[in-house]
C-alpha cells in the first residue's frame, strides 16, 4: 500500500463553457507525492483543460482542488507552488539561456550569488553545461526542451505540469528525451502530472496512468494495468493494438466470439454477454486443424521485429503479430492461451432520448414530428371532444407531468452522408473496430451522443445523418 500523501486532490471537478460544452465532467483524481502521473487520451478529451485547472489558468465550474489537503480551486497561477512546461517552449529570444532559466529567479529579487548557483545545478542536470551563453535559436529542438525543463524546476515547484512538451521533437529525440525525463523525475523527486496522446509514451514513463475520453475518467492505473486490464473497449482499442469481439459465456471459463468457443480466466457467469479482447501478439497462428478458429490470410506486413497478418474468419478479422511470415490466401488456424484473452462485462450501448410531446399530443424529436401518439401508450386514454387526453378513468392527464422516452439499439440506426436526411446530424468523435463491425460515437448538437454500430469503415471528425426507423424504436411513458 502506498503511504505516500496526496499532493493534489480533484474533487467532483467540472469545466463547462458558455455555448455548454462540458470539457470535462465530474472528474476525481488522488496524485500521491512524488508521482509520476500521465493524463492519455484522444484530442479533445479534456486531458488539457484538467491540467490547465490544476495549474490555475482554467476555473473549474464545479468541484474542489486541494493541494495538500487545502484548497486552491480559486488560487491565481503565481500563488500556486506549480510550474508548467507547454510543447510551444515559449523561450525569450532576446535572452541566452542562463539569462531564460534565471528569469523567474530574479522576478523573486534572489541574491545573484544564489541565482547562479541554482542555475549551475539545472543545466547539470539537463545536460547543458557550458550553454550558459548561447542564443535560443542555436539550440536544436530538444535542447529548447532542456532549457524550458530548467526554466520550470529551477524554481524548485512542488508539482511539474507538462503539457505535451516533446510533440514538436522527431521521433529519435522524443524516445531520448522520454528516457531523460524519467531521470530527471528520479533525480528532483517533485510530482509530475504529463499530458500527451502518444500511448507508448505514457506506457514508457509512467507510475501511473489516467485514461480519458469525452471529458470522463475511462480507468486509472499501471502501465501494467491498463495494458493487460482495460476496463472498456474504449481503453482496449486505445492502449496498443486490440482484437476486441462481442461474445458471450458459455460455460464455467469458457466464451464463445469469433465463431469459436475459447478458455479463458476469468469466471464470469454462463450467459453473460461480454466483450473479449486479444492482443495481436497473443494470437496464436497454427495449421487449421489445430486451430480453435480457422480463417484466411487476407495481409501481410512486415513491421521490422515482427509480421501484422490480418486474417478473416466468417465476418471477423483478427490481427496477429509473429515472427514468422505467412502467405496472402493461405488457410490458418487460430489459437489465443487462456491467460491471453481478456473478459470484460458487455457495455450497454442502448442510446435513449426524450421525445417532445406537442399539443396534439404527439411527438417530436429536433424538430422531427413522429407518428407515434400518447393515446397509443397510454393504455385506456382518449381524447375528449375538446382536445383533452383522458386516462381509463376518465381524468385528465397532465401533459407537463409526463416524460416520454424513446431507446434505440445501436445496431438499428443508419449513417448517411446526406446530412439533413437524418433524424440528427453530428460527427464521428470515435470509432472501435470489434472484428465484424465498427461501434462509432456520433456527437450531435443536442447534448446526446449517438453509439451507432456499422459494417463499414467511415472517418473520424465524418459529418453524418443518422436515419432510426420508428418501427425499431421502443417507447417509454413516464410519469
Amino acid at each position: 500500500m502506498d503511504k505516500r500523501t496526496n499532493i493534489i486532490e480533484l474533487k467532483h471537478i467540472t469545466k463547462t463553457y458558455e455555448d455548454g460544452f462540458s470539457a470535462v465532467e465530474d472528474f476525481n483524481l488522488e496524485v500521491k507525492q512524488g508521482e509520476f502521473i500521465t493524463f492519455l487520451g484522444p484530442s479533445g478529451c479534456g486531458k488539457t483543460t484538467t491540467l490547465r485547472m490544476i495549474a490555475g489558468f482554467d476555473i473549474p465550474t464545479e468541484g474542489e482542488i486541494l493541494l495538500n489537503g487545502k484548497p486552491i480551486t480559486d488560487l491565481p497561477p503565481n500563488k500556486r507552488p506549480i510550474n508548467t512546461v507547454f510543447q510551444r517552449y515559449a523561450l525569450f529570444p532576446h535572452m541566452n539561456i542562463y539569462e531564460n532559466i534565471a528569469f523567474g529567479l530574479k522576478q523573486r529579487k534572489m541574491p545573484r550569488a544564489v541565482i547562479e548557483k541554482k542555475v549551475k545545478k539545472v543545466l547539470e542536470l539537463v545536460d547543458l553545461e557550458g550553454f550558459e551563453n548561447r542564443r535560443t535559436d542555436t539550440l536544436s529542438g530538444g535542447q529548447q526542451q532542456r532549457v524550458a525543463i530548467a526554466r520550470a524546476v529551477v524554481n524548485e515547484p512542488q508539482i511539474l505540469l507538462l503539457d505535451e512538451p516533446l510533440g514538436a521533437l522527431d521521433l529519435k529525440m522524443r524516445k531520448e528525451m522520454q528516457l531523460e525525463l524519467k531521470e530527471m523525475h528520479r533525480e528532483l523527486g517533485i510530482t509530475f502530472i504529463y499530458v500527451t496522446h502518444d500511448q507508448e509514451e505514457a506506457l514508457t514513463m509512467s507510475d501511473k496512468i489516467v485514461v480519458m475520453s469525452e471529458g470522463k475518467m475511462q480507468q486509472i492505473g499501471t502501465p501494467e494495468d491498463i495494458y493487460n486490464e482495460p476496463v472498456n473497449a474504449f481503453v482496449a482499442d486505445f492502449i496498443g493494438e486490440s482484437n476486441i469481439f462481442n461474445g458471450i459465456m458459455t460455460g464455467k471459463l469458457r466464451a464463445r466470439f469469433c465463431g469459436g468457443e475459447f478458455a479463458c480466466v476469468d469466471d464470469v457467469e454462463e450467459g453473460t454477454h461480454i466483450t473479449a479482447v486479444a492482443r495481436p501478439e497473443d494470437v496464436a497462428l497454427t495449421s487449421p486443424e489445430r486451430g480453435t478458429i480457422r480463417g484466411i490470410v487476407t495481409s501481410v506486413i512486415f513491421k521490422g521485429m515482427h509480421y501484422e497478418i490480418t486474417i478473416e474468419s466468417g465476418k471477423n478479422e483478427i490481427v496477429a503479430q509473429s515472427v514468422h511470415s505467412a502467405a496472402v490466401g493461405e488457410r490458418v488456424g487460430i489459437r489465443v492461451e487462456p491467460d491471453n484473452i481478456h473478459i470484460m462485462l458487455a457495455e450497454d450501448h442502448t442510446n435513449i432520448f426524450k421525445a417532445e410531446i406537442n399539443k396534439n399530443y404527439g411527438l417530436e424529436y429536433n424538430g422531427r414530428i413522429l407518428n407515434a401518439r400518447l393515446t397509443d401508450m397510454i393504455k385506456g386514454s382518449r381524447e375528449d371532444e375538446n382536445g383533452t387526453l383522458l386516462d381509463a378513468n376518465g381524468l385528465e392527464i397532465d401533459r407537463q407531468k409526463i416524460r416520454v422516452m424513446v431507446s434505440i439499439q445501436p445496431q438499428d440506426i443508419r449513417m448517411t452522408d446526406e446530412i439533413e436526411q437524418g433524424l440528427v446530424q453530428g460527427y464521428i468523435s470515435n470509432l472501435i473496430y470489434k472484428g465484424d463491425h465498427y461501434s462509432y460515437v456520433i456527437h450531435t448538437d443536442l447534448e446526446q451522443d449517438f453509439v451507432v454500430d456499422d459494417e463499414y469503415l467511415w472517418n473520424m471528425e465524418d459529418q453524418v445523418g443518422l436515419l432510426m426507423p420508428e418501427e425499431k424504436m421502443t417507447f417509454t411513458v413516464r410519469r
